[in-house]
């Protein structure tokens, strides 16, 4: 976990921002060293390939070593587990090997003091599966979520672009996930800006962003909204599509973006980037996202 200020340290504005950072090079140097150059508050990594159902083993020396370096550097630390995790998935394979992973990832957080693992909500594939989909879910999932501590991460959930079957097309149908873990107390909620907008909720009209917000927090609750993922977006409101864009450079604009960073639900979510990009880029929208941060009338 984040290193608590100290009495004689100046607090830290809310909500930290950052980005997701690269691992290659050791999270060690590289993440650790990225995160400084763009003066990240907090960041988030891949514990291993997301693009693969590979699960290596851990280097307790180089954890520590990361977990060491962003505990003194006040970093919060996020892991965004796997893409191919579907655990709602119709092919026996994958569902499998999705469960794996997500107990993997979870370990993982555990393994570096992360804050919370991020996967996607997925998919049921095909129409006639959803509501085994909710079924495998509960069944696949409660073993590996009754094995969590209160010091362990929080398994973020983030809903996609509501492209296809997806289970969560708007944020609505958050409940029926929530529902299929019986809420339970370590599990929340990942928002991304680019996703919502693709499935459709306005959040580019005035008031927009915070009528989304407030459905969340109606929906999940406001204690359960534990990260954002600052994404503009190359398409539409409605398009149904997952493609990032720079923060004002796509169709969301950076009016939204103030709008979200004034409203209370994320206060304690930290926004991480997920643009794209490297230290150049990111550095500039840490320091814009760090100015909306300073206008917010507290």
């Amino acid at each position: 976990m984040a290193k608590k200020t100290s009495p004689g340290k100046p607090r830290l504005a809310k909500p930290r921002l950052g980005a997701h950072v690269p691992t290659s090079g050791g999270m060690a140097k590289r993440s650790i060293d990225y995160a400084t150059i763009i003066k990240a508050e907090a960041i988030q990594v891949f514990a291993s390939n997301p693009r693969g159902w590979a699960m290596p083993n851990p280097n307790p020396e180089a954890d520590q070593a990361f977990r060491e370096k962003a505990e003194a550097l006040d970093i919060a630390v996020y892991v965004h587990a796997p893409f191919l995790i579907n655990l709602g998935s119709p092919t026996e394979g994958t569902y499998k090997n999705s469960l794996a992973s997500t107990e993997y990832s979870l370990k993982r957080g555990r393994d570096i003091g992360a804050l919370g693992v991020v996967i996607h909500t997925g998919s049921a594939v095909d129409e006639g599966h959803v509501e085994k989909a909710w079924k495998q879910i509960a069944k696949g999932m409660a073993p590996i979520l009754d094995k969590l501590q209160e010091n362990d991460p929080w398994l973020l959930l983030e809903p996609t672009a509501g492209q296809g079957q997806s289970l969560v097309r708007k944020l609505d149908d958050l409940k029926n996930y929530f529902d299929a873990l019986q809420w339970h107390p370590k599990v929340g909620v990942c928002l991304d800006t680019c996703h919502v907008f693709a499935a459709g909720h306005d959040i580019k009209k005035k008031g927009g962003m915070k009528a989304t917000l407030d459905l969340l927090v109606e929906v999940a609750g406001i204690e359960r909204i534990q990260l954002i993922h600052a994404n503009d977006s190359m398409d539409i409101c409605g398009s149904l599509k997952d493609r990032h864009q720079n923060l004002g450079d796509g169709e969301i604009g950076t009016e939204p973006f103030k709008e979200l960073l004034a409203h209370p639900a994320v206060k304690n979510a930290p926004l991480i980037l997920e643009t794209p990009g490297e230290e150049p880029e990111h550095g500039k929208e840490v320091a814009l996202l760090k100015k909306m941060r300073a206008g917010v009338k507290k």
